[in-house]
């Protein structure tokens, strides 16, 4: 199937580091699939996160899209003088569109993720959750094409965190996105995703399919697949 993201022999080094953080990367994205990137702390995944989003430059080889890409960051990371709707329409800013039409869309975006009523309250009267909706909401505002999520997760709640689970699932499905999510969970990668990236010091260590069917549960054949993975993590590598 063809990519609608690429990197292409793609290597990046933070000033002042002496090993790259990712070397001679070459991995694509189908469309419409829903890939996880797990790996340990200083593996390169969020790395390729900022790739992908355009965030830093390749310092060696090539990226190629063929979308519209948005990114649904930690905690939300919004601006807590500004309402979820003043929030989400920052998204538009910069698009063409009048403050009208972007409050508008940005509204309908509240909408899809269940904000609608919150649409006037400011980040810190909203829960953990509710914040992490908004901010998805400012990254479907732009109709993207491709979502790239960072642990979006991490800071929620188990119960909540499985609700969320359950609502980007359905809007992978319904707007038939392609979703790249970097997780800190196994569990969580392979209950969401269809195939897991492993990376390891800066390199992808292996493509892990997942083809459980939906919906998924934490049972034998996931905890299976989630330690399978979790092997390959902590394997040594061969000298």
């Amino acid at each position: 199937m063809e990519s609608v993201l690429e990197l292409k022999d793609v290597s990046y080094a933070y000033p002042g580091h002496n090993a790259p953080a990712i070397e001679a990367l070459s991995v694509g994205f189908p469309a419409h699939s829903f890939t996880a990137i797990v790996g340990p702390s200083g593996g390169g995944k969020s790395t390729v996160l900022k790739l992908l989003a355009g965030l830093i430059p390749p310092q060696t080889g090539e990226m190629h899209t063929d979308g519209r890409i948005s990114m649904v960051f930690q905690s939300g990371a919004l601006l807590p003088w500004k309402t979820a709707e003043e929030n989400v329409a920052l998204g538009l800013m910069n698009a063409g569109f009048s403050e009208h039409e972007q409050f508008a869309k940005a509204r309908a975006a509240l909408g899809e993720v269940g904000m609608a009523q919150f649409a006037r309250e400011l980040p810190r009267d909203l829960s953990g959750g509710q914040r992490q909706r908004v901010g998805i909401a400012r990254a479907l505002v732009t109709d993207p094409d491709i979502l790239l999520m960072d642990e979006p997760f991490s800071a929620l709640d188990v119960e909540t965190a499985e609700r969320l689970h359950r609502e980007v699932l359905s809007l992978w499905q319904r707007r038939s996105l392609t979703v790249i999510l970097v997780s800190h969970s196994l569990e969580e990668a392979v209950l969401l995703a269809q195939s897991v990236l492993v990376m390891k010091a800066g390199s992808l260590k292996k493509f892990v399919p997942v083809t459980l069917p939906y919906p998924r549960h934490l049972e034998t054949r996931t905890m299976h697949i989630a330690n399978e993975i979790r092997l390959l993590i902590h394997e040594r590598d061969r000298v």
